[in-house]
């Protein structure tokens, strides 16, 4: 069915088509017409860290931000869900037109900045959720928070999802909030982390759980970062790691009407690049340190790319926009 919206639906901007999308999901939800969009995949059980997945395929930060779909979505099948990135207060995130596809190469570009209603509204949707599956909250800082001072930003984000999330993401990789990508730097990630998991092990002990923490990361990183970022996460004892966020390079679209736009770019030309990182991390940091696969997912032989690199699970965003909900089931069907 999907092949058949897909068209009408791309004849609209990106982000006015992302609007509608979601917003129709829901009320097909509420009308119980979910399965007439996808069939449900097969219970394939993963536990990490232990939480109890019914299936590897997650759904990406960044396509349901403030939290208000997570109910619809999960009637598509997806095994977690992830929301956000939210900041501690409302942004409206960068000007118009920030969200471009570029069909021919399979792939978005993106310079969101972080658009989200803030901790407050996301508070309450979580509150109201029926999904009873992982759900992860992505946190960031706000765009007109110093450098210097991020960490507030996501200590305060942190505290107040800390209750309703069965895993939280600090968010330290999208390339279009400024000097963000700048905590990845050896000296700033290890100030960054010690404050961070200083602040995660009280909220442990307050609430009595665990949420399992995940540091998600650029692809676009040098041999001696992927070597820092590692020592980093042992030595601070962080419980994960996402690999990875959206690409600056824009060699693979370089001829295409949108590719010299500013953003993160996503879909097939991360593919091989973000699994080839992640690969490298995984060999750094051991066979039993978490990590979650992203970038380039189209297919289940894609993710099973992801998984023989050393992911524990995966998460689609772009292949999902490209090949709708039925990709879920596809993927959990050919993966072993």
């Amino acid at each position: 069915m999907y092949s058949l919206i897909r068209p009408f639906l791309f004849r609209f901007s990106a982000e006015r088509a992302h609007h509608l999308s979601l917003n129709a999901l829901s009320v097909c939800h509420r009308l119980g017409l979910t399965p007439l969009l996808a069939r449900r995949p097969p219970d394939c059980p993963v536990e990490v860290m232990g939480l109890r997945f019914p299936n590897p395929v997650g759904l990406a930060a960044g396509l349901d931000k403030n939290a208000r779909h997570i109910d619809a979505l999960a009637a598509l099948g997806f095994g977690f869900i992830e929301v956000g990135t939210v900041t501690p207060r409302a942004q409206p995130g960068n000007p118009l037109p920030r969200l471009f596809r570029l069909p021919p190469a399979e792939a978005i570009i993106n310079r969101m900045g972080f658009n989200n209603d803030g901790l407050e509204p996301m508070l309450d949707h979580l509150k109201k959720r029926h999904f009873t599956g992982p759900l992860g909250v992505n946190i960031g800082k706000n765009k007109d928070t110093p450098a210097e001072e991020a960490i507030n930003d996501y200590i305060i984000a942190m505290t107040a999802v800390f209750p309703y999330a069965d895993y939280l993401t600090a968010n330290i990789s999208s390339p279009n909030t400024k000097g963000l990508r700048d905590l990845q730097e050896e000296k700033a990630l290890s100030a960054f982390l010690a404050g961070l998991m200083d602040a995660y092990k009280g909220l442990c002990a307050k609430f009595k759980k665990n949420p399992p923490l995940f540091l998600k990361v650029a692809p676009d990183l040098e041999e001696h970062q992927i070597d820092d970022i590692s020592n980093l996460l042992l030595k601070h004892e962080v419980p994960g790691l996402i690999v990875s966020n959206t690409t600056l390079a824009r060699e693979a679209v370089k001829t295409h009407i949108y590719g010299h736009e500013a953003g993160g770019l996503s879909g097939q030309p991360l593919k091989e690049h973000s699994t080839e990182v992640l690969r490298k991390f995984r060999a750094k940091l051991g066979a039993e340190f978490p990590i979650i696969g992203v970038g380039g997912i189209f297919s289940a032989q894609d993710a099973q790319e992801k998984l023989d690199a050393g992911a524990n699970l995966v998460q689609i965003y772009t292949g999902f926009i490209y090949k709708g909900p039925q990709l879920v089931k596809d993927i959990v069907d050919g993966v072993r």
